[in-house]
Formats: C-alpha cells, sequence, structure tokens
C-alpha cells in the first residue's frame, strides 16, 4: 500500500534534543504526520490515524526551521520519522533545506517506498537510514492460528481474522493491518544493503504478532547485512486498543533469539 501527499510537508512534533534517536550523535526529532500503514501494536495513532490527526496539533515549518537556526553547533543531526516521511512529494524538498543549515540527516522509514529512498540517497540528502522490518516473508500462518509454533499465543478476546487479520494474505499484511506489496520492501532492503549509506534494520517484537521462528527467518531474509536490532514492545496508546492488554516478551527472551541470529549480521543487539 502506497500513499502520496502533496501540498507540503506537515509536522506533528519535534524532540529538541535526543542521544538516542541517531546513534553516536546529539539530534533533534521531527515528526511527521500520516502514515500507509496501520500496525496494530503502533503507539503513534495521533500521527497515523485521520480522526486522531486532525486533532494533533502542528508545528509550521517556519518554526522548525527557525529552531534548527538556532541550534546550529549544538545539534549534530536531524532524525526525521512519523508516521511515515516518504509518503510526501516533497520529502527532498524538506531534507534539503535542513541539509542546508549543515545538519546530518537520518531517515526512519517503513520501506514501502524504495523509488523516494534511492531518490534521498542518491541526492546524497540522508546520512542514515532505519528500516523497520515488520515481519517476515513467509505464509499467512499467524502465531496463535492454525499451523503457527513459537512462544506467541493470541490472548482472550482475539480472533484470527478479527480487525488487524481480516482479508490479509501474508503475515506482513497482518503486521502492518494493510495489503503491503512486499516487493517494494525488498527492493528498500537490497538498496540499503547497496552500502550508499549508513544503515540499519529494526524489529519491533510483538506477541501475537511475532514467534522466535518469525524473526529467525527474518535475519535469514535479511543476511548478509550491517545491523540488526530487535526492539521490545510497548503496550501504550496502541492503534489496536486489544494491544495495550499484550504483556511484552521478557528481555530473556529477546536475548536468547539475539544470540541465535547474531551470525547473521555484523552488529545484532537488543535495543531497550
Amino acid at each position: 500500500m502506497i500513499m502520496t501527499i502533496s501540498n507540503g510537508v506537515k509536522i506533528g512534533g519535534l524532540q529538541k534534543s535526543t542521544l538516542l534517536d541517531y546513534p553516536g550523535r546529539i539530534a533533534a526529532t521531527v515528526f511527521l504526520i500520516g502514515c500507509n500503514f496501520r500496525c496494530p501494536f503502533c503507539y503513534s495513532k495521533e500521527l497515523v490515524l485521520p480522526e486522531k490527526i486532525k486533532k494533533q496539533p502542528r508545528i509550521s515549518e517556519k518554526y522548525f526551521f527557525d529552531f534548527l537556526k538556532e541550534r546550529k553547533g549544538l545539534l549534530e543531526g536531524i532524525v526525521i520519522c512519523g508516521g511515515e516521511p516518504t509518503i510526501y512529494q516533497e520529502l527532498p524538498e524538506f531534507v534539503k533545506k535542513i541539509k542546508n543549515l549543515g545538519y546530518l540527516v537520518k531517515l526512519d522509514t517503513n520501506g514501502s517506498n524504495p523509488e523516494m529512498l534511492k531518490k534521498l540517497i542518491d541526492e546524497k540528502l540522508i546520512d542514515y537510514v532505519a528500516m523497520d522490518i515488520k515481519q517476515s516473508q513467509s505464509s499467512p500462518k499467524h502465531p496463535g492460528g492454525p499451523g503457527a509454533t513459537g512462544q506467541a499465543k493470541l490472548p482472550e478476546g482475539f480472533r484470527l481474522g478479527g480487525s488487524y487479520g481480516a482479508g490479509k494474505t501474508q503475515k506482513y499484511d497482518v503486521a502492518t493491518g494493510v495489503k503491503v506489496d512486499l516487493n517494494k520492501i525488498k527492493k528498500s532492503i537490497d538498496i540499503l544493503k547497496e552500502g550508499k549509506v549508513d544503515y540499519e534494520f529494526r524489529t519491533t517484537v510483538v506477541k501475537t504478532i511475532h514467534t522466535k521462528e518469525d524473526i529467525i527467518e527474518i535475519a535469514k531474509w535479511l543476511t548478509p547485512a550491517k545491523k540488526y536490532y530487535l526492539q521490545n514492545f510497548r503496550a501504550e496508546k496502541t492503534i489496536d486498543p486489544k494491544f495495550k492488554k499484550i504483556k511484552p516478551y521478557s528481555k530473556d527472551f529477546l536475548i536468547s533469539i539475539q544470540k541465535e541470529i547474531s551470525s547473521y549480521f555484523e552488529i545484532c543487539e537488543v535495543r531497550e
């Protein structure tokens, strides 16, 4: 699923300082409104759901770029995330303005728009990319459903084929809440693995969505690759309210997966 937005980039939030979002850099994070995915476990619904977006305060581009001018010499980089930034046709022009102020730029993306990703890399507009890998490439056998294996189990009140599973023909669709063109995801992965820009892959690991076997399949799909991070799910203000009731996997469980797949990557870690 791809959607594009014109008529200017819409900013829904600004974190003025972070030591975590851009590896090794002091940065600020700008949150763009709108997304083409509906991941049920997403905790940024105010940037994703149209009814929530209407109520989300906006930040003008003028305010944002005035802030960047004031912080020159104090901040090293800017993280652009969302939502999904690559849905904006004007993203390259927006990034150029940031680069012209002397900042490094990191892009967080779901990889659904490889054409935009390639354009940003070819024009040397971005310095680092974090791409979310939502699920494996495998068949629609769903954790807790028929044929499923591993640790995941659907909690009481969940049904396969419910609001986040209906009509989905692959695991990636279940994880994203929409029909996904996996060829575009694969193309974005290949673009990053060319090594023209520093990058990482990452997966938020969620009970009812992922099993240990799913993560191992993802690792085999991505290898060889530079960096892969496992991130634990946080049960807070999720797009699908049912996911607030899901307990995250234990850190020990994620570490056990990390140990099993670490040989596939130069760096493989569990991220807090």
